[in-house]
């Protein structure tokens, strides 16, 4: 296979898309792809961690009578950052809900429009603002090296706050990389397939 042709995550094992409907990669779609899954892989492990706090939590309370809030806000902060790395994966994949209920029944061309101009209209704008707005308030945080207000909570409260720039990051390369793919499907060799 040429490297524009290499399969998507759209076409790998467990995906929603029909055959024929997968988006064609791009060395730069492919090389943030290869990021993300990465990272999503190194961020799994966050859920058997969180498992492991939440057990001990619900032991230590019920069998020993004395819960701590420590484990309480590193369950918040265990799910957090979890969920903020999941959807890039999920917008990677095409894996999210999809409420639209007339995209399934248009042309493969259709839907790719569709999405083209939902993440240039709607996405990345959306990402945009929020790093626009959470940079400086995690800077802040930062600055003030934010703890927990709770009395025996987890101190670094700051740290916990960049997840919400680092989650929002990793959405916008993962609406590029989709952009990146949907513009090769779009205006690249073999568009004309699309049209049909």
């Amino acid at each position: 296979m040429s490297s524009g042709e290499e399969t998507s995550p759209e076409a790998r094992p467990g995906s929603r898309s029909a055959p024929g409907r997968a988006l064609p990669e791009t060395r730069g779609s492919a090389a943030i792809d290869h990021f993300l899954q990465r990272a999503g892989e190194f961020l799994s492990w966050i859920w058997l961690v969180l498992l492991a706090v939440i057990v001990l939590n619900v032991l230590l309370r019920y069998a020993f009578g004395s819960g701590r809030i420590e484990f309480e806000e590193a369950q918040w902060h265990l799910y957090a950052v979890g969920f903020l790395g999941a959807i890039a994966l999920c917008v990677r994949s095409d894996s999210h809900i999809r409420v639209d209920v007339l995209h399934e029944r248009l042309s493969p061309r259709m839907q790719a429009w569709i999405d083209f101009y939902g993440i240039l209209l709607l996405g990345l704008p959306f990402c945009a603002l929020v790093l626009f707005f959470s940079i400086p308030f995690v800077a802040e945080s930062f600055a003030a090296r934010e703890v927990s207000p709770s009395p025996g909570g987890l101190p670094g409260r700051f740290i916990i706050k960049s997840a919400l720039p680092l989650g929002f990051a990793a959405v916008a390369l993962a609406f590029i990389s989709r952009l990146l793919r949907l513009g090769r499907r779009l205006f690249g060799p073999g568009e004309e397939e699309l049209r049909g």
